[in-house]
């Protein structure tokens, strides 16, 4: 009986310290963030919340501002409103599908195709 009990509380530890692990995870408004360069992030006047998160399709415009090794067909971009400047627009952060690698940014404004 004593070495279920220990068995038990070994598993719950265990399920807890992943779940309290997820629940740390990085907002990715927050990693976006981190990729900018001191000069992008004074741009951002507000706050790094203040942005437009979504998943977008691949094409050659948003291919040639990427990592050439990315090779998934979607990717998140983050977009920092009310960073355009006289000569480009907003700042734009692409991030990978495991929402934690930062594949590319670009400071212009990429037209939907």
């Amino acid at each position: 009986m004593r070495k279920i009990t220990i068995l038990l509380l070994f598993v719950l530890t265990m399920t807890s310290c992943g779940l309290l692990e997820s629940e740390h995870e990085k907002p990715i408004e927050m990693v976006a963030f981190g990729a900018l360069s001191d000069e992008e992030s004074e741009l951002i006047t507000a706050s790094p919340k203040d942005s437009n998160v979504k998943i977008v399709s691949m094409n050659d415009e948003i291919k040639s501002v990427i990592d050439r090794n990315y090779d998934k067909k979607e990717v998140y971009s983050i977009t920092f409103n009310h960073t355009e400047t006289n000569t480009s627009g907003n700042l734009i952060v692409f991030i990978a599908l495991d929402k934690k690698t930062v594949v590319g940014k670009s400071k212009q404004s990429l037209n939907k195709k």
